[in-house]
């Protein structure tokens, strides 16, 4: 049986990095890693054929060679994956759909013929055997939750590599808190799941050994969910791993209780870790409440981002505006804060009640609720009507991106970022891309940035002022000026 495994293409997002990704000669920042698992999964006597619509096209040739598409996607892949399903059925190929977006939402997709909804290692080998039994049904859905540890090593082996800036791994799913407006409790429960350290070092070491020398992303909602296996087991075996291939930096989601917690973040920088994304929301502590991130409550979240700089790692920040807490005062909070953190990647988008979660049935209780969402919690758009009004929350929107992503104020940040990093601790080690790739996008930001940009002056100072004051910073300094390219783009695609 000919499988064509198909995902959809993503919009010019804050993290899809379109802008920047030129500067090394990529096209796609991350593989899609749920299709490369449903791969693993499925009986070796398959034929099997990628299409990641954001690494090239889907032809004609591709459809006319396949028996059956599978189809995996999120919300924000949402028009893309319409658009593949319609050709697929224009060509008459069944469809299989599976992913958050079709398992959030599956009656908004009557073509799909055959929908695989939650965890894959649990539905699909039902839908397999009645596939091979020549009887599968529509839809397949389970309360089960997947045992991790039976979880196989994804298929590596189907993607080309040389398109993707970073690999992505997955350790764990679930996580112990409950915030109003994730959806990741009504997807994948409370109680975080994690494979094994051992596990985790061979999907690593088949990684490295199809050829793969780069960054790699754990895409975990939040790593250290269960702090136990974590320090106990994971971060132990990631470091031994990481001194033979130290290449191969690391980065992930988790919480800001992390800062409690000397031990696991020294866990985490001796692993590999460089980098943490971490949704600090809002400064506004009514807002917090309100929205159940209690994690977030009563503590100084400025002091505990420099915290974990200075222990080495890059916080890059999720914030939300749009809460019933937040007046005209949240707009020049937030740019302050964010300025101070030294949070260079601040991905500051409207509240959006996501299909699945506590938010969006209160929307729906008190009949504010507008349409499903985009899925891209950063385009502008919110599907609620806000306490503060719409207007006020768009136009506050835009003069906050304005302002955070204007070449002095980025800039600024970058700087505050890296004076902070691993201060006190000695030189910090060489960060950024792998030497080749390094050399190539000094190049191109001198060009593009340092010589036509409208960001030159503060280029040419944020260079000098690293090579001067932090030279060990200085890859990780270029990144950061790349970075500011690509968010400049995406703020003015979405607000002019």
């Amino acid at each position: 049986m000919k499988i064509l495994l198909i995902y959809p293409e993503f919009p010019d997002t804050f993290w899809s990095f379109k802008h920047a990704l030129r500067f090394v000669g990529r096209r796609v920042s991350n593989p899609p890693l749920g299709l490369l698992t449903v791969a693993a999964l499925l009986p070796p006597s398959f034929e099997l054929r990628l299409v990641d619509l954001n690494a090239r096209p889907l032809r004609a040739v591709d459809l006319a060679w396949a028996d059956y598409a599978f189809i995996s996607a999120m919300g924000v892949q949402q028009v893309s994956a319409r658009d593949v399903i319609a050709r697929c059925v224009a060509a008459g190929i069944p469809v299989v759909g599976g992913g958050p977006l079709f398992s959030a939402d599956p009656d908004s997709f009557p073509d799909v013929d055959h929908l695989v909804l939650g965890e894959a290692e649990v539905t699909l080998p039902p839908f397999i055997a009645d596939l091979l039994d020549g009887r599968p049904r529509r839809r397949y859905r389970s309360t089960e939750r997947a045992c991790l540890e039976e979880s196989p090593v994804p298929r590596w082996d189907l993607l080309e590599f040389g398109a993707y800036a970073t690999m992505s791994v997955q350790y764990s799913r679930g996580c112990p808190h409950d915030c109003e407006f994730c959806n990741v409790t009504s997807l994948f429960g409370r109680a975080p799941r994690t494979k094994s350290g051992t596990q985790m070092v061979r999907e690593l070491d088949a990684l490295h050994a199809a050829g793969w020398t780069g960054p790699v992303f754990f895409v975990d909602d939040n790593l250290t969910g269960n702090r136990t296996r974590a320090k106990g087991d994971l971060l132990p075996a990631l470091a031994r791993w990481h001194r033979a291939h130290p290449s191969m930096e690391f980065n992930t989601q988790v919480c800001i209780d992390l800062a409690d917690d000397p031990e696991l973040v020294a866990g985490l920088v001796g692993a590999g870790f460089d980098t943490v994304f971490i949704g600090l929301e809002t400064p506004n502590e009514r807002a917090l409440l309100e929205t159940n991130k209690r994690q977030n409550l009563r503590r100084d979240l400025l002091a505990d981002v420099h915290r974990l700089q200075r222990w080495g790692l890059q916080v890059q920040g999720g914030f939300i505006l749009g809460f019933d807490g937040d007046d005209a005062r949240t707009f020049s909070e937030m740019v302050d804060f964010v300025q101070r953190s030294g949070v260079v990647t601040a991905m500051v988008g409207l509240l959006q009640a996501l299909p699945g979660t506590r938010l969006q049935a209160r929307m729906r209780r008190e009949g504010r609720l507008l349409d499903a969402g985009t899925g891209d919690n950063v385009d502008g758009q919110t599907n609620i009507v806000p306490r503060m009004g719409l207007a006020t929350l768009r136009e506050g929107y835009r003069r906050v991106l304005t302002e955070l992503y204007s070449p002095r104020v980025y800039y600024a940040r970058v700087r505050t970022f890296l004076s902070e990093f691993c201060k006190g601790m000695g030189p910090p080690p060489p960060r950024g891309l792998p030497r080749l790739r390094q050399l190539r996008a000094l190049l191109a930001s001198t060009v593009i940035l340092g010589v036509f940009g409208e960001e030159r002056v503060e280029y040419w100072k944020l260079m000098v002022w690293t090579l001067v004051f932090r030279p060990r910073t200085f890859p990780l300094g270029v990144r950061l000026a790349i970075m500011g390219y690509h968010f400049r783009r995406t703020c003015q695609l979405h607000i002019g």
